[in-house]
């Protein structure tokens, strides 16, 4: 019933000094220089010395039961199983889908969804895909935001060849469904957009928000891809937007650089994301528009962020706050923060190894329950 984490390094995301943090079932119920007292019931004590515990790492573009499909059926990504994604520090998700949305539907991905939270995951998804009209759940997304729990907001892909180019009057639209279906189910309602490297990439968004759309409906990805597109997506940063950045693949060579610039032109670190586009296909097509080679992003790339991160000087408190609050802010679910009262969600990395500017997940706590301890993997998906 109670789990107790002695002499943590924590971070809250803010640096808060040795704690002893005490779980009472899901919540967080005690943060304390020492938690002592006698408690009802049994407690499971683990001491993390030498662990610097911040709150559990969220990835926000995750193609949980695979992306990929541009090459013919065999190029169809497998689905993630749960300890692809406990190993990489995880403790919340969002699935999407991406170029498939035929041999793959929103409807399996929820069901991949609710699978990985019975298996002790916390696991969101947005409905749609790459193609408009959108395919949904329930047959609207106005229904499929109300009515299903676990939907967040819609994919949809932009400036890309295999899009569907959406006019602005339809994106308006639908961005208005995520509005009112946000209202009443009481969620905050995006539209993540793929990016992708066609020309004025960023001009439908812009007429969007000049419409009167609330620029923080709006969460486009992929904007590392190339600097033209990162020059406006830091400008939507300034405005208030939150822009996510990606690691998987090559991007994550950039990420880095591109995360000191946009901080040298006064966008605020509160406004930046990363995200892994983990298990999602990487298709390279010749001038012809053919796919001539293809590979899947590491679910793990945001965890090799963060010596690149510690490199350009950003503190933990701000690598916390890219890979975790941050995110949760820019979906609209109630995580990301270690406080009395929050969800006990914990990803804690070893000390000795990131003075050395190498990443080792020691535990990971989700909801209460301990996934990983010591670097060891205690749970496994049904079928692992």
């Amino acid at each position: 019933m109670f789990l107790l984490l002695k002499n943590a390094e924590l971070y809250s995301p803010e640096y808060l000094g040795k704690k002893d943090i005490l779980v009472c079932g899901t919540k967080i119920v005690a943060i304390e220089d020492k938690v002592d007292q006698v408690l009802p019931g049994h407690c499971h004590v683990v001491d993390m010395q030498g662990a610097i515990v911040g709150p559990g790492l969220i990835d926000q573009h995750v193609h949980l039961i695979g992306g990929g499909g541009e090459g013919g059926y065999a190029t169809r990504v497998p689905q993630l199983m749960l300890s692809d994604l406990v190993k990489a520090g995880l403790t919340s998700v969002v699935g999407i889908l991406g170029t498939d949305g035929i041999t793959r539907s929103p409807k399996d991905l929820y069901a991949k969804v609710k699978a990985l939270e019975l298996e002790g995951l916390n696991a969101f998804m947005h409905t749609g895909s790459y193609e408009v009209p959108t395919r949904t759940i329930t047959g609207s997304i106005r229904d499929d935001m109300v009515y299903v729990d676990k939907v967040m907001g819609v994919k949809v892909a932009l400036a890309d060849h295999r899009c569907s180019f959406p006019s602005t009057e339809v994106l308006a639209q639908m961005v208005s469904d995520i509005r009112i279906g946000g209202m009443v189910s009481g969620k905050k309602g995006v539209l993540h957009i793929h990016m992708g490297e066609l020309p004025d990439p960023m001009v439908q968004i812009n007429q969007l928000i000049t419409m009167g759309l609330p620029i923080q409906h709006f969460s486009p990805t992929h904007i590392n891809r190339n600097e033209s597109i990162f020059a406006e997506a830091v400008d939507l940063a300034k405005r208030g937007g939150h822009i996510d950045l990606t690691s998987g693949g090559a991007w994550l060579d950039n990420i880095a650089d591109s995360i000191r610039y946009a901080l040298s032109q006064g966008v605020p670190i509160s406004q930046l994301t990363i995200s892994s586009d983990g298990n999602g296909s990487m298709p390279k097509f010749n001038a012809k528009g053919e796919m001539v080679g293809v590979t899947a992003a590491n679910v793990d790339s945001n965890l090799k962020t963060i010596p690149r991160l510690l490199d350009i000087d950003l503190g933990l408190s701000d690598i916390f706050s890219l890979l975790s609050t941050n995110v949760a802010d820019s979906v609209g679910i109630a995580k990301g923060r270690i406080a009395v009262g929050c969800d006990a969600d914990f990803t804690a990395l070893s000390h000795s190894a990131l003075s050395q500017h190498e990443v080792v997940v020691s535990h990971v706590i989700s909801r209460g329950q301990l996934l990983m301890s010591e670097g060891e993997l205690l749970v496994k998906g049904t079928f692992e």
